[in-house]
């Protein structure tokens, strides 16, 4: 797996792992979460020259570099690591470094665009009739809706922007609960 894209990660172990999964690649490091603006001014040049994928941690600084990097350059590419597949084997804090080459070739052969500002396609009603707002298992399918389709985790106040913003179909909606009714049903 090659990239033409200059990947966005947080910090040099982060690009270590990366190195170590695909080989020599491009990384820009963000150096956590308060990025600069001359971070942020290599970031816009590197999305004009060659694109740009954001790879951050599946936490809340993570989220908050997505954030910021998403206002200043928009129409970023984004790849979204799944919680689990980040978690540390030892003490620690989620993190892209954790994961496995299989898990990093997994999160980035699905690259979303933002598409800032989008209309609502799925209504709020319908995210709560499916379980995903309000009541005791709607985190759990919230984390599984963002890994099946490569969005993510968010919260419930932000699930129907994110939807909206990464254009997910009402299809491709609905086959992902289909999905997760069916592992709950088996679980």
């Amino acid at each position: 797996m090659t990239f033409k894209q200059i990947i966005v990660v947080e910090g040099r172990d982060d690009t270590k792992r990366l190195t170590e999964a695909f080989g020599p690649i491009d990384t820009i490091e963000t150096r956590g979460s308060a990025i600069d603006e001359a971070t942020l001014a290599l970031i816009k040049k590197a999305q004009a020259s060659r694109g740009v994928i954001v790879l951050t941690d599946p936490d809340f600084p993570g989220e908050k570099i997505r954030k910021t990097i998403s206002r200043a350059v928009p129409g970023v590419t984004h790849a979204f690591l799944p919680v689990a597949a980040a978690v540390p084997d030892h003490k620690g804090s989620l993190g892209v470094e954790h994961a496995s080459p299989a898990a990093l070739r997994e999160a980035l052969s699905h690259l979303v665009v933002e598409v800032p500002d989008a209309p609502v396609q799925i209504p709020r009603v319908v995210l709560e009739a499916q379980g995903l707002i309000g009541g005791p298992a709607a985190r759990h399918r919230r984390e599984r809706l963002g890994e099946l389709l490569h969005i993510g985790y968010t919260n419930g106040k932000q699930l129907q922007k994110r939807l909206a913003q990464f254009r997910i179909s009402e299809s491709d909606f609905a086959a992902a609960v289909k999905t997760i009714d069916a592992e709950d049903a088996h679980a």
